[in-house]
């Protein structure tokens, strides 16, 4: 099912790798025009001249998603170019795994302005114009770690769980305006997650998990397509999925 994402214009946090990659690939080849945000330009930039070398429509914006006015850029640049945004997939992250006693408080710094603020920018930058539309759908990324806590994931698990409450106060803000949200909570994915933890124990441990049970990125691009796919009166709230072989 990928009935209702023809034409729609959908900007994308991440879209360097991984889930907003993957992402950007399945919805321009059903129809939707993408907006790609990311700090690595290079990497957009050559998505972005891929897609319309294929016959789409695509734009990439460098965006650090820790400035508000980088995000709100790149939404004004999805609304000058194509006229509207209709999704918003707030899908930057950052997993850096440790146990709090070693203390690294920059990477904790890092995964708060990045799995929080970013997401809060995000919205920030394109209810306006959703709201002004009546219509929109907003996608929050979480995680399996966003309904448990991890002994070495307390942080990000916090951060995890931050977006989800977030996004349930938004879903019942957005009532009036006709929007949908949906919130989508991936267990081990293989994407480069896993690359950003310096703590050794506890990237030996990840890496070699991910390694017996993670599954492809396009696992996240399917539950993008499935809530989108949904009727505009159907609002697909909540999407936790996790490899078959995964216990946690």
């Amino acid at each position: 099912m990928d009935t209702n994402i023809k034409g729609k214009v959908v900007v994308i946090t991440g879209a360097s790798s991984g889930f907003g990659k993957v992402t950007a690939e399945y919805l321009y080849e059903r129809g939707a025009k993408v907006v790609l945000g990311a700090r690595r330009t290079d990497r957009i930039e050559k998505l972005a001249n891929a897609i319309r070398e294929k016959g789409g429509d695509a734009l990439a914006v460098t965006t650090d998603v820790t400035d508000a006015g980088q995000v709100r850029q790149l939404v004004d640049a999805a609304v000058k170019a194509f006229g509207r945004v209709d999704v918003m997939i707030n899908n930057a992250g950052l997993m850096q795994q440790s146990p709090l006693d070693s203390n690294k408080i920059g990477e904790w710094d890092n995964m708060i302005d990045i799995n929080i603020k970013g997401v809060l920018y995000g919205i920030a930058a394109v209810l306006p114009h959703m709201q002004q539309q009546k219509s929109g759908h907003i996608i929050n990324v979480s995680s399996v770690a966003g309904h448990k806590v991890t002994p070495a994931g307390s942080v990000y698990c916090a951060t995890k769980h931050a977006v989800r409450a977030i996004s349930e106060g938004l879903r019942q803000e957005v009532k009036p305006y006709n929007l949908r949200t949906t919130i989508i909570s991936p267990g081990a994915v293989d994407t480069e997650l896993p690359g950003h933890i310096t703590h050794e124990a506890s990237a030996a441990g990840i890496q070699g998990y991910y390694k017996h049970v993670a599954i492809p990125a396009d696992s996240f691009a399917r539950a993008v397509v499935f809530a989108l796919s949904q009727p505009e009166d159907m609002d697909v709230n909540e999407i936790l999925f996790r490899p078959t072989a995964q216990e946690l």
